[in-house]
């Protein structure tokens, strides 16, 4: 992990590098994720963990096996957020079962 200081900003918190409050962030959304029990959160809070794994994943300052470890647990947690996976789309497209239109989003 990070092993910068944590300077005190104010009497309620303090300053966190940013990979330890991305990993706090994501934990926190984890936790969440588990004791909800509303759908639409559940699946908001998936997409935002995949996010901030990926993130991880990336992050420069951690340790590579660490981020292994993230990089593995963001596939687990993509395939939760759609099981057919990001190429799915292009697979149909590929195949002709999905006509273009203009409201198309490709984000």
């Amino acid at each position: 992990m990070n092993t910068l200081p944590c300077h005190r900003d104010d009497d309620e918190g303090y300053e966190m590098p940013a990979a330890d409050a991305l990993l706090a962030g994501t934990l926190a959304l984890m936790t969440g994720h588990a004791e909800s029990a509303c759908a639409r959160h559940k699946g908001l809070m998936s997409k935002k963990i995949v996010s901030n794994l990926f993130f991880l994943a990336e992050h420069p300052s951690l340790n590579p096996h660490f981020r292994r470890v993230v990089l593995r647990m963001h596939g687990h947690w993509a395939h939760l957020v759609d099981p057919a996976g990001p190429t799915a789309a292009l697979r149909e497209m590929a195949a002709g079962d999905v006509s273009l239109t203009a409201s198309t989003h490709w984000h």
